[in-house]
């Protein structure tokens, strides 16, 4: 495991309950839910520049490198299309949708740390 890994289960978990008790509150997306899916976003743009430096620097993915960098391309898509999902619809619903963010780019976050050791 490394940093980066570990930066996306903290900000991801953290990014799920804020989600996940506004949701249960009954509110709509606010800014406080949708920054924090925009910084699980963050924290995969600076794992991605991570990876690419590493990757420049000589280091060898263990796994598949498509697999890796399929993984990390959808892990990317999918905070955007919540927080897009959520502009345009402003019920609690979409705090639903924001929490299954962090958890879904977590479990990507660690099958990429798989592929990549």
């Amino acid at each position: 495991m490394d940093g980066y890994f570990y930066a996306l289960l903290i900000v991801g978990l953290v990014s799920t309950i804020l989600c996940l008790v506004a949701g249960l509150m009954k509110k709509a997306p606010n800014d406080p839910t949708i920054y924090s899916v925009l910084a699980v976003e963050v924290v995969l743009l600076v794992y991605l520049v991570g990876s690419i430096v590493r990757v420049a620097l000589g280091e060898q993915i263990a796994g598949e490198p498509w697999e890796f960098w399929g993984y990390m391309l959808t892990a990317l898509i999918i905070p955007l299309g919540a927080v897009y999902w959520a502009i345009l619809e402003r019920t609690r619903w979409s705090n639903f949708v924001l929490a299954a963010v962090g958890v879904t780019v977590l479990v990507m976050g660690a099958r990429m740390n798989q592929i990549w050791y």
